[in-house]
């Protein structure tokens, strides 16, 4: 917020006014203890305090025509944590497909129109499946639900540096398959165990 603030301020001979941007916390997830709204306390070096209250987001109250509706695309990726219960436990997922196909065919739709770009589409329909590879962790509904965004997650170049040298360090202080395994999961958020799998016989390979 203060980055994007110093960007609008105005500077006069002795005063700069600041503008502050509107901001709110967005819960993914909703218990009995999550607070209606969060208030932000600035204490200034000679003592003044200054108050800022806003209302809370609660994507739990959203729904799926909502946030199409008004536009909300960052909100999307996250909608499926609402059923992480089901698609973890290998449960009934029809209520998920259901829903994620209401969102492809939607953003399809946006992007058609001009609304979402390349760029925009690819990143949604990937942070997606990031979310939903990171709560299947490779179980039985992983493949059915990625399919549905077309594809499957392509981890960055960034990622991929970073596998191969957790590979390439666990082997060199002796780690079993195992345990580089989990670390590779541990490290790279969102990385199925049967991905994880591949590139350890990729990289491990080359690497002994």
């Amino acid at each position: 917020a203060f980055i994007v603030a110093r960007q609008f301020a105005t500077w006069d001979i002795g005063h700069a006014t600041i503008p502050m941007p509107r901001f709110s916390v967005i819960y993914v997830k909703r218990t009995d203890r999550t607070p209606k709204t969060t208030t932000i306390t600035f204490t200034f070096p000679d003592g003044q305090t200054v108050d800022y209250q806003t209302d809370n987001v609660i994507l739990e109250d959203f729904t799926k025509e909502k946030i199409v509706e008004k536009r909300l695309f960052p909100y999307i990726p996250f909608y499926i944590a609402r059923y992480e219960k089901e698609i973890a436990s290998e449960g009934d997922i029809e209520k998920v497909v259901e829903e994620l196909t209401y969102f492809r065919d939607e953003m399809v739709s946006l992007h058609q129109a001009g609304e979402l770009s390349d760029d925009e589409l690819i990143d949604l329909k990937g942070f997606v499946n990031t979310i939903i590879t990171h709560i299947t962790n490779g179980n039985k509904n992983e493949e059915r639900l990625v399919n549905i965004m077309g594809g499957t997650i392509i981890e960055t170049e960034s990622d991929k540096i970073k596998i191969r040298t957790i590979i390439e360090m666990g082997q060199e202080v002796g780690l079993d398959d195992s345990e580089i395994l989990k670390k590779l999961q541990e490290k790279i958020i969102g990385l199925p165990l049967k991905r994880a799998q591949a590139y350890l016989e990729q990289y491990g390979k080359q690497l002994v």
